[in-house]
Order: structure tokens, then C-alpha cells, then sequence
């Protein structure tokens, strides 16, 4: 039997169906059309400015660190351009040895090249480029180049180098930079200076460096660039300049440094010497000193061992750092407080028979005096003289009058890393030690303090700022290391503001007595021979302070000790006496009197500053060996002597 179709039926179906596919389709056309409209109205802005970002890309401009110089213009840091072959391990493909020894075929690496990339590696993320090979010449960076496709992940980059031209001379003051490690980075990140150190791979790590980073560093610029598809710049849409950054002036003659370095030669001290008008750092002197350029790009393990396990401690500043018993160049400062609190006066006599007893304990004096009141007890040097006035004063009334003087303080100068040292009190025991017996001070301990031993420990900056303060009658001036900033656009220097001096408020007379006191040293005291034939007047103070204890019933003897537990020699002094221009102080490790190897010394630097006389060469070799009085052969002058240095500093390798 045939089925009769409704037609009418099936055409209203077809009709429903492509009602509903015709709504469907309207549907997805309506939903593209409003996300179209959401991305090309509602979030444009957005989307226009990721395009933009990934065709652009902003590049920081690094800028030209600033130079550091000396007082006289002689240059101590700069900067030069090389080449460098940096590999960035996480984009080697390979174990970073196998590459190193690959690119040793075609560009040259040595051992310490090796050894030091290293270093580098332990100190830095995988993804950081490291440098493998500093100063290239153009043959190896065409050599390289043409063989660049071979090896992934290293390039050759341009840059400038920081450099610095007189080697170990001043290394201490000067200091060094170095790459940033990951604890500095995760600092500067955390700070507001975070931007301006993109593209930053090397900040100041010690000494000036370290103090003027944000003056040296300059600000950092940025260049614009259009990239391509594999992200090479194709060309520059804008540029802001870095600004370099500013060089400054150190109130340092660095001529004056290498004197004293080299008059050291191979013994162990530090000098500092000071413009006692206005806290100008004349000389900063610690030996031995070492070379900052090892430090640059990062030092070698083997160098880094040999400097840190040495006996005699190049790392160390010991002008900054090292702290020492003063010995006898404390009597001074006692004398003064002895008149300041009045404990003694001017005219007080003391009879010094060689030696004190106290409780039954025998404090030996070397030799018998006589009768010594306070002029005679610095020119003659009693010790007995200062036992008893050690006693008299107590040990809190000899802190407290001490801590104004700068001893026991940190001095406020402009280089990181200054150490306290100690000038003890009943407080400072008490807090010190743990056990109840060691917190105890007990009366005996007092009276070593008096001649500069005991606990007492000051560093050679606090011992000059002290001499210094004496020699300006009571005015104190914070000790200060660089003098003047250069603005990077005029190239003018100005003065960098200090603070305001500081008047302890002594009586000029009691000052007086003592300088008087410390001129008859070097007329008719311990330093005579020394200063015999200057053309200037000096007051001064010698010191031969204990490295170890020795025992009352024992007598010292050198030649049965072992090198490094001989007495220090010391030896402060200022000079003209009436008008003092500069102030020093200094010590000779393991040396000695203090009249045979640390006043020569000082001798020698005020001839330089304030007669501008210059040591012969035969002379120079008897300092050096610590058998030097006055100078001997003919002098030379310093004006003659300064252009070779000049000359020198301005080679950079």
C-alpha cells in the first residue's frame, strides 16, 4: 500500500530545523562579533601595548663609572673599553667544561682564566652571563666571531673595564668593585635604587668604592629598540643617555702613600696621618697591601688563598681594622687627663725609682728617674709616673675621659669597615665576659692601663685623630678620606661638607704643658737622634707596646721569641709645634722600640708634607731595615719626584 507524504508537515519541519541552524549560526557570528568588539574596543589599550612590547624592547644604558683621584689630580681608578667572552651555562647545550676546552681551540684560555670563571660560577645563578676571557684583541674577536654559530650560549660583549693604574699602591683607601653576587643583588632589589642598577653587573666591595658606590655609580639610561621576530634589535625608536658618574677628589697624596708603602718594605704596620686644621686623611697606610685588579672580574682560588692563609694578612687593613695596646703613646693623653680632672699638677712631683708595688704586685719601670713631674714623665717616658696616676684616676674616670678623644669609637670616617677597638670600663667587662669572676674588675688591672697596656686597644686611625685633636688644642674634626666631588656635566669639584669640629673644651694651658711636653721628646727625650736637623719643630711621643705578656720576674728578650710575639713599635707626632699642619701615628709589628723603626718613619713623612723633601736612596734602604735615625745622603725634592708618578698613573693596562 503506497504512504501518502505530507508535504505540508516535512516543509514545516525543514522550515523549524533551519530556523534553528539559521539562529545557531547567528549566535556564533553574534559571539565573535562581540569578542571582537571586546578585543578591539573594551581592551585595546591593553593589547596595543603588549604588541608593542613584544616588537620593542627597553634596553639600559649602563653609565661610565666615575674616576677616583688623589688631592693632586693623579688618577687612582678609571675606566677603559675592551672585549669580553662571556658564556651563559644554562644556554650551552652542554657541560660548561667541554665548551670552555672547545673554545680554547679557536680563542686562547688559560688556567687562571679557568680558575676564575670558576670562582664566578659557584657565586651566580645558571642563567647569569659570565665572563671567560677578559681583554681580547680584535684578531680573537674576529677569530671567534667567525666561528660564533658553534657555540651556543657564549657571545662577545663590549664593555668598560675598571682599572686601576698604581696596583697595590693606596689599594686599601682605594679599595675595588666586583661583580654583584646574589645576596647584594637580592639588597639592591629590595631597595629604591633597584631600577637604576639594570644592566649592572659590578658595584664598589671595599674601601672608597664601596663608601661612594652611589656617586660613582652615575644614572643609568635606557635605549628604546624595535625587534624583530627572533628578537635582534633592528633599530633605535628612542634613547634617554645614562648619566656618567661623578669622579671624586681623596684628600690622599698618593705620592706620600707610596713613600711610606715603600719605607715599610717588608714589615708589617700601618701609619695614618691627618691635617689636624680640618680632618683631611693625609696617608692611610696598611702593610702589606695587595692589588686591587685581582678583584675586578673576580679572583682566582689559588691567589684567593694564597692572599686570605697568609701569616702576614694582606687583606687586612690595619689601619682601619687592626687594633693595638698604644704602650707610652698613651701618656699624653693621660698626662692631660691628669690635669683636665685635676688629679695632678703642672708641678706635681713623682719619685720614679724604677719600679711600683701595689698589693704586693711589683710593676716594673725600666730604669730609675728620680723625681718627675708631668713635662719630665713624657720626655722621659716614666712609667712609675703613670701607674700611680692610673690608680689615682680609676679605670671609669680614664674611659670616661678617653671616649671623647675618639679612642675606643668608631671615628665616623668616609671608608666601611672600621672596628671599634677597646677602651675599657667596669661596664665593658661586666657585658663582655660571661662568667661572674671574669665580670669583676679587679684594682691591679687599672694600673697597666695607665702606660698604654692592659686591655686598652685602639686602632693607628684612632691614635692619629687623638694626636690630632691634642695638636689642635682640643678641636676635634671627623677624619675624612675624600675631599672633593666632581659634577660630571661642568667638571667642576666642590668640596664635599663635613661636620662641624667638636671642642672638648680643654684648657689651653694644660694643652700647652703637654705639647711642650711631647717637644721635649723630640729635643731631648727618646726621639732626639730621629729628629735631629729638621728644619721644623716636632712634638712627639715614642711606644713599645707588649704583643704578649710577659712576666713581672721575667726581663723581655727578643731574640727568645718568635717573630710575631716581639713588642710593637709606635711612634705619634704632630708638627710645625706651634701651628701643627699635619698629625701622624704609627706602628712597625713585631719591630720593637719605638725610636728605632716607627718614629723614623714619621720623621721622613713630615719632611715630605712640610719641608717637601724627598728620602735618598741610601736612606730609604736603612728605614727599610730599621736602622734609621736622621736622614742620611742628600735628600731629593718632591716636585722632582712627582711627575714620574703622574706618568705612571696615567697607563692603564
Amino acid at each position: 500500500m503506497a504512504e501518502i507524504r505530507n508535504l505540508d508537515a516535512e516543509l514545516t519541519r525543514f522550515r523549524v530545523r533551519l530556523a534553528v541552524v539559521a539562529l545557531v549560526v547567528l549566535g556564533c557570528f553574534a559571539l565573535i562579533g562581540w569578542r571582537l568588539y571586546v578585543l578591539q574596543v573594551v581592551r585595546h589599550d591593553v593589547y596595543a601595548e603588549r604588541a608593542e612590547t613584544n616588537r620593542t624592547a627597553v634596553v639600559p644604558i649602563v653609565p661610565n663609572r666615575g674616576e677616583i683621584l688623589d688631592r693632586n689630580g693623579v688618577v687612582l681608578a678609571t675606566n677603559y673599553k675592551s672585549y669580553t667572552l662571556e658564556i651563559t651555562p644554562s644556554r650551552t647545550g652542554k657541560p660548561v667544561d667541554e665548551v670552555i676546552d672547545a673554545i680554547n681551540q679557536v680563542v686562547e684560555i688559560s688556567p687562571r682564566d679557568r680558575r676564575r670563571f670558576k670562582r664566578l660560577q659557584e657565586d651566580s645563578r645558571t642563567f647569569e652571563s659570565l665572563p671567560v676571557r677578559m681583554r681580547l684583541t680584535d684578531e680573537e674577536v674576529a677569530r671567534f666571531a667567525a666561528q660564533r654559530y658553534r657555540f651556543p650560549g657564549v657571545e662577545i660583549k663590549a664593555r668598560l673595564f675598571r682599572t686601576y693604574p698604581l696596583g697595590e699602591t693606596g689599594g686599601h683607601v682605594v679599595g675595588y668593585i666586583g661583580r654583584i653576587n646574589q645576596k647584594e643583588k637580592e639588597r639592591i632589589d629590595d631597595s629604591d635604587d633597584a631600577p637604576n642598577y639594570r644592566g649592572t653587573d659590578y658595584i664598589g666591595k671595599l674601601g672608597v668604592e664601596a663608601s661612594y658606590e652611589k656617586l660613582l655609580h652615575g644614572t643609568t639610561g635606557v635605549e628604546q629598540m624595535e625587534t624583530s621576530a627572533g628578537g635582534h634589535a633592528v633599530r633605535r625608536l628612542a634613547s634617554h643617555p645614562a648619566t656618567p658618574g661623578e669622579s671624586i677628589r681623596l684628600s690622599i697624596d698618593i705620592q706620600l702613600q707610596k713613600l711610606v708603602e715603600d719605607m715599610y718594605g717588608e714589615r708589617r704596620g700601618a701609619l695614618v696621618a691627618i691635617d689636624p686644621q680640618n680632618g683631611e686623611v693625609l696617608a692611610f697606610v696598611s702593610k702589606p697591601t695587595y692589588d686591587p685588579n685581582l678583584f675586578v672580574e673576580g679572583i682566582d682560588q689559588e691567589t684567593w688563598t694564597e692572599l686570605n692563609d697568609s701569616l702576614n694578612k694582606p687583606l687586612l687593613n690595619r689601619a682601619l681594622r687592626g687594633t693595638y695596646p698604644p704602650g707610652s703613646t698613651y701618656k699624653p693623653f693621660m698626662g692631660l687627663a691628669a690635669l683636665e680632672t685635676g688629679k695632678r699638677a703642672p708641678n706635681t712631683v713623682i719619685m720614679d725609682g724604677g719600679s711600683w708595688t701595689f698589693a704586693g704586685h711589683t710593676f716594673r719601670s725600666g730604669h730609675a728617674l728620680g723625681a718627675v713631674d708631668l713635662y719630665r714623665s713624657i720626655v722621659k717616658s716614666s712609667n712609675v709616673y703613670y701607674y700611680q696616676l692610673a690608680n689615682d684616676m680609676g679605670v671609669n674616670a680614664i674611659h670616661d675621659f678617653m671616649k671623647p678623644l675618639g679612642f675606643g669609637q668608631i671615628t665616623g670616617i668616609d671608608i666601611p669597615g672600621e672596628t671599634r677597638g677597646i677602651l675599657p670600663s667596669t661596664e665593658w667587662k661586666r657585658t663582655t665576659y660571661k662568667r661572674a669572676a671574669q665580670q669583676k674588675w679587679y684594682a691591679g688591672e687599672t694600673i697597666s692601663l695607665g702606660i698604654g697596656q692592659g686591655y686598652n686597644n685602639f686602632t693607628m686611625l684612632q691614635l692619629a685623630s687623638a694626636t690630632a685633636t691634642l695638636a689642635a688644642g682640643g678641636v676635634r674634626h671627623t677624619p675624612h678620606i675624600v675631599k672633593a666631588e666632581q659634577d660630571p656635566q661642568t667638571l667642576a669639584f666642590k668640596d664635599v661638607e663635613q661636620p662641624a669640629p667638636v671642642d672638648l673644651g680643654y684648657k689651653p694651658a694644660n694643652v700647652a704643658l703637654v705639647k711642650r711636653g711631647m717637644v721635649g721628646v723630640t729635643q731631648e727625650g727618646t726621639s732626639t737622634r730621629v729628629f735631629a736637623g729638621a728644619p721644623y719643630l716636632s712634638g712627639g711621643k715614642t711606644g713599645t707596646a707588649q704583643a704578649v705578656t710577659i712576666g713581672q720576674k721575667s726581663r723581655y728578650d727578643a731574640r727568645r721569641l718568635a717573630e710575631h710575639q716581639r713588642d710593637h713599635s709606635l711612634y705619634i707626632a704632630f708638627a710645625p709645634a706651634d701651628n701643627p699642619r699635619i698629625a701622624v701615628a704609627a706602628i712597625v709589628e713585631n719591630a720593637g722600640f719605638g725610636a728605632a723603626h716607627a718614629a723614623p718613619l714619621v720623621r721622613r713623612v713630615m719632611d715630605y708634607w712640610l719641608a717637601g723633601l724627598y728620602p735618598s736612596e741610601a736612606d730609604m734602604r736603612a728605614v727599610q731595615q730599621g736602622q734609621a735615625a736622621a736622614p742620611i745622603g742628600t735628600p731629593r725634592r718632591v716636585a722632582d719626584m712627582v711627575p714620574g708618578t703622574a706618568a705612571a698613573a696615567a697607563i692603564a693596562p
